[in-house]
């Protein structure tokens, strides 16, 4: 009866043993279950993580490329505007210049034709008074001839 009793008592132990081993293997099988699920929760947070990054890193270099591209325009039309400039500056000067150059002219062309008129004008009082005075200096000796001719 002792072999009975030691028996059972064995038995016993061994279905305890078996029942926990059992229960810790679905307790160990349902936390390696949990801790799987937390890290493809993990891994895919990273990957989100890194896809964002890799988006906003993307999207700076795009903003960066427009500012980039759009202050190579900006200098390009500054560098434009000021060749215009210079060139407008450039025909400026050259006209008045010419300008100038054409006030000369006609201030001594001007000059040049009055003094001919003037010129011509003395001639023209000249010969009349010369002209007069040979009318006069005639009437005063026609005038003597007759005065001279009484006595």
């Amino acid at each position: 009866m002792k072999k009975l009793l030691l028996s059972a008592v064995l038995l016993l132990a061994l279905s305890v043993t078996f029942t926990s081993c059992r229960e810790e293997a679905e307790k160990t099988g349902d936390a390696l279950e949990n801790a799987t699920d937390a890290v493809d929760n993990v891994v895919e947070t990273a990957g989100d993580a890194v896809e964002n990054t890799s988006e906003a890193v993307g999207d700076a270099v795009e903003a960066t490329s427009d500012a980039v591209e759009n202050a190579v325009d900006a200098a390009g039309n500054a560098v434009d505007a000021t060749g215009d400039a210079v060139e407008a500056t450039s025909d400026a000067v050259e006209n008045a210049v010419d300008a100038a150059g054409d006030a000369i002219k006609d201030g001594a062309n001007a000059l040049k034709d009055g003094a001919k008129d003037a010129v011509n004008k003395v001639k023209e009082g000249t010969e009349k008074g010369v002209d007069a005075t040979k009318g006069g200096v005639k009437d005063a000796a026609n005038t003597l001839k007759k005065g001279a001719g009484k006595l």
